[in-house]
């Protein structure tokens, strides 16, 4: 199905504004499209939680008119999109999903916000999230949960949950996203979408809660980044929301090194697809080593990827630490305390539930002092330099995103009692953590990519791990793989 034949609400971002250049296509009439697309399906799906039509519609008008007038603003003028509601937009609330925050109306943009607006694009409104962005399933007591558009019985994914679900529902074409522990590789994987966590620090992540409204400092291990339903999307959408913070402007700007793979027979690929700690589905492991098949017959170097550092064994403990640590201003005593308790008897606790290997480590990283974090910190820095070898021998490395497909909604209390299910046997819920763990702790570009359905129907991504730095080889790489047919989004039956 071409551009023009594709329904308005899914054609790529791309396209959309090649129309809007040439004339053929307003702002006004696509806001107006893409609002009756929500009124239509978001009742079922419940990914938009807060709308801003009359300001959309107002500003698209004004869009139409500048274009009219050769007053273009930039490289995304009059195309509108929703936002998760984790990002800050001046007089529109910004709740992350906390009953706390019902009434917290920003009033400054965040910088991606800012950059947005810049680039020209229209606030649509406001994509559901866990409370606090702190959960793989996205639901909260202020705008209830959110279903995934392919089986509304599974959940979208967490934190960029609604992100995910507008895009595979045709309610968006442009989403940004936030990622801490797979947030947005995690719903893109569960809801067949495109999702990218840029390099480190690529993003500004000013004006983004959490951190609590009002944070200057920049946390550790979380990314902003961009959500399509196609790889030139999150390349158009990075390049628009990447780069310094203003006050930075003044000493760097934004140089992203080009991919330099123009046809898959270039590309050097890297499988690491099962370890012994983080069992995955048959059916998904089946999937990546048939793509891994598919790209060697179209004469890419594949072979098993072989690395000191592609061990759970090795990545884990460093990752739950440092989450540990970051997570940890955000709890109460008691729980802190619970946490000492967790691991302290994580040797036992194993014996009696499945557990996620190394997670005891999370609990010492909430009570641990700054010294040991210093520690933890620089062992880390230590690997990301470590993990530049294996980019000398391969372009990209290809994981799974987690064990399964989407899992069912589960919203038992408290979180550690839940469980998934992978080859029949039950599993941890925190092991949907490990495979994003490499990607997150050494802060390297990590792109989600479609590649295939299960047999019940539900989609499943690939992971694209690249160096440091090099975020448009692996979208690159997500392109190439769209352009041979071993990667695409495919529409939701029935919407």
């Amino acid at each position: 199905m071409d551009a023009q034949e594709t329904p308005i609400h899914y054609q790529p971002a791309h396209e959309l504004l090649k129309q809007l250049e040439a004339g053929t296509l307003t702002s006004e009439a696509l806001t107006t499209a893409l609002l009756n697309r929500i009124r239509e399906h978001n009742p079922a799906v419940n990914a938009v939680v807060t709308l801003d039509e009359q300001r959309a519609l107002a500003s698209a008008r004004q869009a139409d008119e500048q274009r009219a007038a050769n007053a273009v603003k930039g490289p995304l003028h009059g195309l509108p999109l929703t936002l998760k509601d984790t990002w800050e937009v001046a007089g529109i609330a910004c709740t992350a999903g906390a009953p706390a925050l019902r009434d917290h109306q920003p009033e400054c943009h965040a910088d991606v916000v800012q950059r947005l607006e810049h680039a020209g694009a229209i606030l649509l409104g406001k994509t559901n999230v866990p409370i606090y962005a702190t959960d793989l399933q996205s639901y909260n007591k202020l705008f209830g949960v959110t279903n995934n558009p392919h089986n509304p019985a599974h959940t979208p994914g967490g934190s960029s949950g609604g992100a995910a679900a507008a895009l595979a529902a045709g309610m968006t074409p442009l989403e940004v996203g936030s990622d801490l522990a797979g947030s947005i590789r995690t719903p893109a994987h569960f809801c067949g979408v495109f999702g990218h966590k840029p390099t480190r620090a690529l993003v500004s992540f000013r004006g983004h809660i959490p951190g609590p409204p009002g944070t200057q400092s920049r946390p550790d291990l979380v990314e902003g980044g961009p959500m399509a339903r196609n790889a030139r999307d999150l390349e158009l959408l990075l390049k628009v929301i990447a780069g310094p913070r203003p006050a930075e402007e003044r000493s760097w700007a934004t140089d992203m090194a080009p991919s330099e793979l123009k046809s898959l027979d270039q590309a050097r690929v890297g499988l690491w697809l099962e370890d012994p700690l983080c069992p995955v589905e048959r059916e998904l492991t089946e999937g990546y080593q048939a793509l891994g098949k598919s790209l060697a017959e179209r004469g890419a170097l594949v072979t098993d990827a072989s690395h000191p550092l592609l061990s759970l064994e090795h990545i884990l403990p460093a990752y739950f630490n440092l989450l540990g640590a970051l997570l940890s201003t955000s709890l109460k005593p008691a729980q802190r305390r619970q946490m000492k308790w967790i691991a302290r008897l994580e040797p036992w606790l194993k014996f009696l539930s499945p557990m996620t290997p190394f997670v005891g480590e999370y609990g010492r990283g909430v009570n641990q002092p700054v010294y040991q974090w210093m520690a933890w910190s620089e062992m880390r820095e230590k690997m990301r330099a470590e993990i530049e070898s294996l980019f000398q021998e391969v372009d990209v490395l290809l994981t799974p995103v987690t064990p399964t497909t989407a899992i069912l909604h589960d919203h038992t209390h408290p979180v550690f009692k839940r469980r998934i299910t992978v080859a029949g046997q039950p599993r941890a819920y925190m092991d949907q953590f490990c495979w994003i763990a490499l990607a997150t702790l050494l802060g390297l570009p990590a792109t989600s990519v479609p590649i295939g359905r299960t047999k019940e129907g539900l989609p499943f991504n690939v992971q694209v791990i690249g160096a440091p730095g090099m975020d448009l080889t692996t979208i690159g790489f997500a392109g190439l793989l769209e352009e041979a047919g071993l990667a695409g989004f495919v529409q939701p039956e029935g919407i």
